[in-house]
C-alpha cells in the first residue's frame, strides 16, 4: 500500500482583512525628473512598482532610462543601472554624449538573476533599472536567456523583490516584428504599468504611451524630441506637430484631437488621384484603414463627392496615431479638399464624429479643443451643431448637422 503523502500548508504571510478595513491612502509617488514621463505614469514613480517600457530597436528605450537614472540621482536618489547589452565603458560614454557624465548613478554589467538579486539587496537602491529583461537568466534554468521561460520566471523574481524591498523596478523589454513586447504575454499580466515608446527612429519625435497602468490612466501620452543631446521633452506638442504646416496645400486639415486630458492639435493630410488600377488603393499611415473605407463611402453617397475612381491616402503628421471619431470630419474634408483640389481655409480647424447618415454627431471635452485651437492663433472652428459649443473669445465657432454642411461652410464643394 502506497502511502498518501499530504503538503503541508503554507501560512499566510498576512491575516486577511476586512474590505472596510484595508487603507485607501493614495500610494507615495517620486518624480521621475522628466515632466512628460510623470503625465504618463498619473503623477509619479510609486514606490514598489514594477515597470515595463517596449519600443523598436533604436527608438531610444535605453536613451530614456538613462536620462532618468542621471535625473534622480542628481538628486540625491540612489539608483542603479543594471546592462545586459552594454559594457559599463559604453554606458559612461553615452552618458557622457547626454550631458550625464557627473552623474552619481551605479552601474552593473551583469545578466546573471542571482548576481542582480544580490546587488540590489547589497545596495538597497530606491531605483532599479535592467536593460533589458530578455538578456537575464536564472541559473537554475537550462532554457537560453530571452526565451519564454526565463523571461518569465526572471520577471516574477524581480516583481517579488519589488514588493518585498519596496525598490521601483524598470524593466525594458525587446519587441517583436509585429510591434509586441516580446516573450510571453504574461510579462505585460504580471507588471504594473506597461510603457510603449513610438514613433520613426529615422525622424526626431518620440510618443510615450501607456497601455497599462495601476496607478493611474491609460490615456495620457508623453512627447519627446531626440536630438544629439537626448531625448528633450515638448511642452506644447501643439506647435511641434504643426510646425512644419503649409496651410495652403489641397487636403490639409487641422483637428483638434484628446489624448488623455490633453488637447493636441494634428495636421490631417489627404491626397487622391485618379487610380491606374481596376481596383482602387486606399492607403492609411496612423488612420484606421476600415473606418477610411466606411468614411469613403459616406462622402460618395451623402456629400456627392465620388472616391471610387480615386487612389486614397491619408497621413497623421508627425507620426500620431489617431483612434477616435472626433477625427471624421477631418478626413471626409481632406479627402473632398484634395479631390476638388480647393484648401481648406489655414485658420479653420475640425471636429466631428461622422455617421452612416452623414450627419456630424457631438464629440466630448469640445470646449478645450476651441480653446487650444484659439491659443494657437486659429480663427475658425467647425464643430457638430449638436455640440452646443460657446464662443470664445478670439475665434469663430460654427456648427454643421451633416458633411455636406460642412463642406459648403467651408467652399470645398
Amino acid at each position: 500500500m502506497v502511502e498518501k503523502k499530504v503538503g503541508r500548508a503554507r501560512s499566510p504571510s498576512s491575516p486577511p482583512v476586512m474590505l472596510k478595513d484595508v487603507d485607501t491612502s493614495e500610494q507615495p509617488r517620486t518624480s521621475s525628473g522628466l515632466e512628460e514621463l510623470d503625465r504618463v505614469l498619473g503623477g509619479g514613480l510609486v514606490k514598489g512598482s514594477l515597470l515595463l517600457i517596449g519600443g523598436e530597436p533604436g527608438i531610444g528605450k535605453s536613451t530614456l532610462t538613462l536620462q532618468i537614472c542621471d535625473t534622480m540621482a542628481a538628486r540625491g536618489d540612489k539608483v542603479l543601472y543594471i546592462s545586459g547589452e552594454e559594457s559599463t565603458q559604453q554606458i559612461k560614454i553615452r552618458a557622457r554624449r547626454l550631458g550625464g557624465e557627473a552623474g552619481t548613478s551605479f552601474l552593473l554589467a551583469e545578466t546573471e538573476l542571482e548576481n542582480i538579486v544580490e546587488a540590489v539587496e547589497k545596495l538597497d537602491p530606491s531605483l532599479l533599472v535592467i536593460d533589458s529583461i530578455q538578456t537575464i537568466y536564472k541559473s537554475g534554468l537550462t532554457s537560453a536567456p530571452g526565451s519564454v521561460g526565463q523571461v518569465r520566471e526572471c520577471a516574477a523574481e524581480l516583481l517579488r523583490q519589488a514588493k518585498g524591498t519596496g525598490v521601483t523596478t524598470l524593466l525594458v523589454g525587446h519587441v517583436t516584428k509585429f510591434g509586441a513586447i516580446a516573450g510571453p504575454k504574461t510579462l505585460e499580466h504580471m507588471v504594473d504599468t506597461v510603457l510603449y515608446f513610438e514613433g520613426d527612429r529615422f525622424q526626431q519625435y518620440r510618443i510615450l504611451r501607456a497601455v497599462k497602468n495601476r496607478f493611474g490612466s491609460t490615456n495620457e501620452i508623453g512627447v519627446f524630441e531626440m536630438t544629439d543631446e537626448g531625448l528633450k521633452q515638448v511642452s506644447n506638442p501643439s506647435e511641434f506637430f504643426l510646425s512644419e504646416r503649409t496651410g495652403t496645400n489641397p487636403g490639409s486639415v487641422v483637428v483638434p484631437t484628446l489624448e488623455g486630458s490633453r488637447p493636441l492639435l494634428v495636421e490631417i493630410q489627404a491626397l487622391a488621384t485618379p487610380t491606374n488600377y481596376p481596383m482602387p488603393q486606399r492607403v492609411t499611415t496612423g488612420f484606421d484603414f476600415k473606418r477610411l473605407a466606411m468614411l469613403l463611402c459616406v462622402l460618395d453617397r451623402r456629400a456627392g463627392v465620388s472616391t471610387g475612381s480615386q487612389d486614397v491616402f491619408i497621413n497623421i503628421a508627425g507620426g500620431l496615431k489617431i483612434e477616435e471619431p472626433a477625427a471624421d470630419l477631418g478626413i471626409v474634408t481632406a479627402v473632398a479638399s484634395s479631390i476638388r483640389n480647393k484648401p481648406v481655409p489655414a485658420d479653420a480647424v475640425l471636429m466631428g464624429e461622422v455617421g452612416l447618415g452623414g450627419e456630424i454627431r457631438s464629440v466630448s471635452q469640445i470646449t478645450g479643443r476651441v480653446k487650444e485651437a484659439q491659443r494657437l492663433g486659429f480663427k475658425r472652428a467647425i464643430v457638430p451643431r449638436r455640440n452646443a459649443a460657446p464662443q470664445t473669445a478670439g475665434i469663430q465657432v460654427t456648427g454643421a448637422d451633416t458633411v455636406r454642411a460642412a463642406l459648403e461652410i467651408l467652399e470645398v464643394l
